[in-house]
């Protein structure tokens, strides 16, 4: 079984005998990532990190998903699998690969919104989403492995309960979502932003992806109230609760993650730190006097 990037390039046997040249890739915060290219042409290699399942990363959804994702034109194509390791070589996306900073940049809500609602109506993913089983699994992984996590976090597990009982009134179809829309995770090719990275993807409600990419983005109300109308035509008042909502369960999910990575990770990455400023984010927007309307809106 291969266990670094020689012996992933050995298996694969289109690549034997080829001009080959590793160019490892910066960002990742799961996997091992690389620029392979064979004879001029550029791949990504995705070698997946240790203890994921940890992290609820389901190998077999991600593969499955990444292969949908391509089909609804968003998402990369898969050149290679080698399924008894999870090793996916991609299409090399060429473009510029994202930023916050880029993201704010006019017109940005409405590019991605474009790009998300091509996604959403391609291909059903093979399994589901839903943050708030995601977080009661990582609650039990915590629990288990005696992981740090901020000292009120169940303090404020009621007021999870009232956002999931408030979503449930009026409940969106579900469609087929990355989940985790880092800025990173999206590549501009010129014509579209392109999206990357399923580790995390299942059918959703539609509003988490795209409250979750707003959070990500630390879109202000402007670009919130953009994203919205570019998505569903108008800014109506309960979607824009519903992404608002959803922005506060990507922080109260991730804030989960990251303390968990902080306990296992081998990358170089200040995990706690991460999980610390989303879970003041969170509380703070649960705290805020808009919480109650938001609350009252979606429903």
């Amino acid at each position: 079984m291969p266990t670094n990037i020689e012996q992933v390039i050995e298996r694969i046997p289109d690549w034997r005998g080829k001009q080959v040249s590793i160019h490892p890739l910066s960002g990742g915060l799961t996997n091992t990532n690389y620029r392979v290219d064979v004879d001029g042409t550029p791949y990504v290699v995705r070698i997946p990190g240790a203890n994921t399942e940890l992290l609820a990363v389901d190998r077999a959804n991600e593969y499955h998903n990444t292969k949908a994702a391509a089909e609804a034109g968003v998402g990369p194509k898969i050149a290679y699998y080698l399924p008894d390791v999870n090793v996916m070589a991609l299409e090399f996306i060429h473009g510029e690969t994202m930023s916050i900073a880029k993201l704010q940049a006019p017109g940005m809500p409405a590019r991605i919104a474009h790009s998300l609602k091509l996604l959403h109506a391609g291909p059903r993913f093979l399994t589901d989403f839903n943050m708030f089983r995601l977080v009661e699994f990582y609650l039990k992984i915590v629990d288990e492995h005696g992981v740090r996590i901020p000292d009120n976090y169940r303090d404020r597990l009621p007021a999870v309960k009232r956002i999931e009982d408030a979503l449930a009134v009026h409940p969106l179809p579900t469609a087929p979502c990355n989940n985790d829309l880092l800025a990173e995770n999206y590549i501009d090719d010129g014509e579209l932003l392109r999206t990357i990275d399923f580790e995390y993807s299942g059918n959703n409600d539609p509003c988490f992806e795209l409250g979750n990419t707003c959070q990500e983005q630390q879109y202000d109300e402007g670009h919130i109230v953009e994203m919205c109308a570019a998505y569903f035509g108008e800014p109506y008042p309960d979607r824009l609760a519903r992404m608002k909502l959803n922005m506060i369960m990507s922080d109260v999910g991730w804030t989960l993650w990251a303390a968990i990575q902080a306990k296992i990770s081998k990358i170089d990455f200040d995990f706690w730190g991460w999980a610390v400023e989303r879970w003041a984010r969170a509380t703070a927007k649960m705290d805020s006097a808009d919480f109650p309307a938001w609350l009252k809106d979606v429903q």
